[in-house]
């Protein structure tokens, strides 16, 4: 059986943001405290130096090597250890770091100033580095490329900065940011955006699309009732859906390559039940929710991805990031009543 193994045995930055969400929508300030803390102590240093993952007691060398002699998974090859894609450049970890500490000013969570200074470090390094293409959020190796939400996570990162210095008194070249992110903005829905398709796509100029477009209402880019977000929504329920869950990758790219790339991502299902949410449609937003939930195992536990053909969960198991998004879908549909939570409004 041809497959693929990657050492998962690490914290990504860029779930930090979904974790403190699902642990202060949950009452767990204590909690969210420690996890704003881990974060500051993992990245701290130079911003050009920061990675996109460590270990869980802050480890940086994470070096990848292949275990030839071990069979992986079914026989999955090759089985390797450590990950590479630690120091791979990706853009979209430094909007999740600034939106981690502007929504744990937002909660009133009880830390000190000393991330502002970290914060006004990766901004200024930002504003250097985020023309640049990078791997994207989905760590793809090769050459890199522009891809949509790198640069629109980019654009979060500014706008937090705006609102730590208008909201919390923060000081900070605010003309600058704001002419970045008005920069970044205007880049992305002139290069990211595919009018024949009436949608944003995977990366500038591809006509692919891509589950992490998703996010882009929930961070604020665009407000769900935007019609490139419509349209956006609209393309990735009619492309990327398999039999009621979402692929993160275009069904156009899966069938060029060489093998099978994965099943549905049972987190970015989760995303489109968010994006509906923020649109209105709760009954689509709920029958995703729902779907997600009745393949879960008999303790409630669900893996990375769900194979949709043979009906059984795989990918790595049991899936922090999947766990979190349900948690956050849940409180999303739940709290519907008032404004869905949309980390840009905060």
């Amino acid at each position: 059986m041809s497959g693929r193994n990657w050492d998962y045995r690490y914290c990504w930055l860029r779930d930090a943001t979904f974790t403190l969400l699902a642990l202060m929508n949950s009452g767990y300030y204590d909690e969210a405290l420690a996890w704003h803390n881990w974060l500051l102590r993992a990245v701290a240093g130079s911003p050009s130096e920061m990675q996109i993952m460590y270990g869980i007691v802050g480890q940086r060398r994470l070096t990848e090597w292949e275990a030839p002699w071990l069979p992986g998974y079914e026989g999955a090859q090759p089985v390797r250890i450590g990950n590479a894609a630690h120091a791979q450049l990706q853009l979209d970890v430094y909007g999740e770091l600034m939106d981690v500490f502007h929504q744990s000013r937002v909660a009133k969570l009880k830390f000190g100033d000393e991330s502002w200074s970290l914060e006004r470090a990766l901004l200024d390094h930002l504003g250097e580095v985020w023309n640049e293409p990078d791997s994207g959020i989905w760590e793809r190796r090769g050459p890199g490329k522009h891809y949509v939400s790198s640069k629109v996570l980019t654009w979060v990162a500014f706008d937090r900065g705006i609102k730590a210095c208008e909201q919390f008194g923060r000081e900070g070249p605010v003309e600058e940011w704001r002419r970045l992110r008005d920069e970044i903005h205007r880049d992305v829905c002139a290069k990211g955006f595919d009018r024949d398709a009436n949608s944003f796509v995977e990366s500038y100029g591809s006509k692919l699309l891509d589950a992490s477009l998703l996010l882009l209402p929930a961070v604020g880019f665009l407000p769900a009732s935007d019609p490139k977000i419509v349209g956006t929504i609209d393309a990735i329920e009619r492309r990327l859906i398999s039999d009621g869950f979402v692929l993160r990758h275009d069904p156009g790219e899966i069938d060029a390559a060489p093998q099978p790339l994965e099943g549905a991502f049972l987190a970015c299902t989760l995303w489109l039940a968010d994006a509906h949410v923020l649109g209105g449609n709760l009954d689509r937003a709920q029958t995703l929710f729902d779907s997600v939930v009745a393949v879960a195992n008999d303790l409630g536990l669900l893996s990375e991805e769900y194979d949709t053909v043979v009906r059984r969960q795989t990918g790595n198991f049991p899936q922090a990031l999947t766990h979190i998004a349900l948690v956050n879908t849940a409180h999303n549909i739940s709290d519907a009543r008032k404004p869905a939570l949309q980390r840009g409004k905060t």
